[in-house]
This record gives structure tokens, sequence and C-alpha cells, in this order.
């Protein structure tokens, strides 16, 4: 499950002191900051991943986009669920214009989920980053606002999407 992201497992002590600090965040207030939300499977209850949503830049109102799911419950749609539900919240309350998602070259499983959320792949970095030991490759996906709006992701969301991730203080000028 990790090994396309930066972190190693956590002992149960960390994700504990996590869930109590900065896990816990239900509102985000400045660039930098970001929700990371609990993928859940509703039949059984048990947690299978996370999804996370962070505010890069203020100016630029830019997003990035991340997910991390259990091998054993990936290609079932739970990801692309998840991830769906937190692209309304980038562009339906925190009315961000870019999200992007940066997803590992090997991942092909992560690149299929950016795909059918209607990301569009951008930039093919070539052993752009030391990661693990390697030099590792990736891809860059992004989504525009106008994009969003216009329906190029089909949405089969209920009204219970929408959680406690409010919207980032921002102007619009």
């Amino acid at each position: 499950m990790c090994r396309y992201i930066y972190s190693e497992p956590l002992p149960l002590a960390a994700i504990v002191t996590r869930l109590e600090g900065p896990w816990s965040r239900q509102r985000v207030e400045h660039e930098g900051e970001g929700v990371s939300l609990a993928v859940v499977r509703r039949d059984t209850g048990v947690l299978i991943g996370d999804v996370v949503l962070m505010w890069l830049s203020e100016r630029d109102r830019l997003g990035e986009i991340g997910w991390v799911l259990s091998p054993e419950h990936s290609g079932r749609g739970y990801a692309t669920e998840a991830a769906h539900r937190l692209l309304h919240v980038a562009f339906d309350e925190w009315q961000l214009h870019r999200v992007i998602a940066r997803v590992d070259v090997r991942n092909e499983t992560s690149q299929r989920v950016a795909r059918r959320l209607g990301l569009r792949e951008e930039a093919h970095l070539v052993s752009n980053e030391w990661f693990k030991g390697e030099w590792t490759s990736e891809v860059d996906y992004a989504l525009l606002d106008h994009e969003w709006r216009d329906g190029r992701v089909p949405c089969s969301c209920d009204d219970s999407i929408h959680g406690p991730a409010s919207s980032p203080a921002h102007s619009d000028t």
C-alpha cells in the first residue's frame, strides 16, 4: 500500500496522535493546508484507504488531490468514488480553478483513476525525483473548474457527499 507514497506504514500510536492533531482538520484556512478523509466501505465499515485534498496556492486557486487504497480493495471503484467526492469540495465549495494529481509512472492503477475522474495527462516527468532509493518518473494530471462545471466528469453522487471540509478563505481579486 505504501509503494508509491512518501510515508511507510505508521504504528497505531502514531496514527492515533495524527488523528487527534493534523488529520482532524475540518476547515482549511491557509494555502499549504488540506483535508484527509478516510475511505470506509459502507457495507462493512472497514477502513480501506484515504483521500487527500491540499490547497496549494491562494493566488492561483490551485489544489492537489491524492488517494491511497488498500490493494485488496482496488479495482472496485472505491478510489474513484472517494476522489470524485473531493473534487466536489475542490470546485463546488473551495472554488478552486485547477486541481492536479501527481502519479508515479509505474502506478497504472492510479493513472486509470485519474483518467476516470476526467483529469487529463499534462506532463510525463522523467527521472524527476529521488524516491525510496531510486530515480522515479511521474505523470501529472489536471482538471480545470470550467471542465468540471461543463460536465466533463459524469456525476452519480447523492446529496450526502458534502462533509465537514469547509471552504478556504480566499478573495475573488
